[in-house]
């Protein structure tokens, strides 16, 4: 969802122009975005819940990171990313059974942050520099690896009503990006 979010908060937010084309591009991502959360009694959690904020917090780093002066350092802005994120995370494990971690757990912990770190990083440095058509449509790829890895790692893959809502969130996504190139030549 994020490259429609972030096209829909500089239209919001910074006034850019977006036309009912890639509008309504929009409103069908968010269409196939409640087709993968299925809000109602039985769908929809606090995870479904905290994953929607996510997406909002991601927006608006993108947004502000875009907007910032040149002057801050690209690893100041990750930094307070990651801080943002662990504060959330440490408030919402208030209401999360703990367990022991052994050495294991910390090493994948510690890899896993390293990690998180560098991706931060290369997308802030990304989305200071770089087009944001021609850069958006590499954050697709992230749902093609949660699919693999959610099937390699947990042996989990989604439902067809999933898939059909992963599809028209990334084909919603794509023809925004298109339009947008689009009108940029023109």
């Amino acid at each position: 969802m994020l490259p429609l979010t972030v096209t829909l908060g500089a239209a919001l937010l910074f006034n850019e122009q977006v036309g009912w084309r890639r509008m309504m591009a929009i409103l069908a991502g968010f269409c196939g975005m409640l087709l993968i959360v299925r809000p109602g009694p039985a769908g929809f959690d606090a995870a479904s819940l905290y994953a929607l904020g996510a997406v909002a917090c991601v927006t608006l780093r993108d947004l502000v990171t875009r907007r910032m002066s040149p002057n801050v350092p690209s690893l100041t802005v990750t930094l307070m990313a990651s801080l943002s994120v662990l504060t959330f995370g440490s408030l919402y494990s208030f209401w999360q059974d703990w367990q022991p971690v052994g050495a294991r757990e910390v090493t994948m912990l510690a890899g896993a942050a390293c990690f998180i770190l560098g991706g931060y990083l290369c997308s802030v440095m990304t989305m200071r520099v770089g087009d944001i058509a021609v850069v958006s449509p590499f954050r697709y790829t992230g749902l093609l690896w949660a699919l693999v890895l959610g099937w390699a790692v947990f042996g989990d893959w989604p439902d067809a009503l999933t898939l059909m809502g992963g599809a028209l969130v990334v084909a919603a996504g794509l023809f925004t990006l298109f339009r947008e190139r689009r009108l940029a030549r023109g």
